[in-house]
């Protein structure tokens, strides 16, 4: 976590780095704990290795820790700015040979 003032403006920068399994209770977990640092200036960035919307995933299937994880965004007003101006984008950053997808 970085802050900063930044345009005379108090930022904070965070970088999540989630793992590869158990990634949405870890990453909401984390939020919940860093919610008292997190304001109107905060940009998190980083890799959630999970999904946040079906577009992001080969099925279209949620499961209920990824459910959770976007509604505890959604209650701490988190705006995922890449949907925000991709909203209809299907892109994926992993490639599963076995599947295929």
């Amino acid at each position: 976590m970085i802050k900063s003032l930044v345009q005379q403006e108090n930022t904070t920068i965070l970088n999540i780095h989630a793992p590869n399994s158990g990634a949405p209770k870890f990453i909401k977990q984390l939020l919940i704990y860093l919610r008292n640092e997190i304001g109107r200036n905060t940009i998190i960035v980083g890799d959630f290795n999970t999904p946040l919307t079906a577009l992001h995933r080969s099925r279209q299937k949620l499961n209920k820790e990824t459910k959770d994880l976007s509604y505890t965004l959604e209650q701490m007003d988190l705006t995922d700015i890449y949907r925000t101006f991709h909203p209809t984008t299907v892109e994926y950053t992993f490639y599963s040979t076995v599947h295929g997808t």
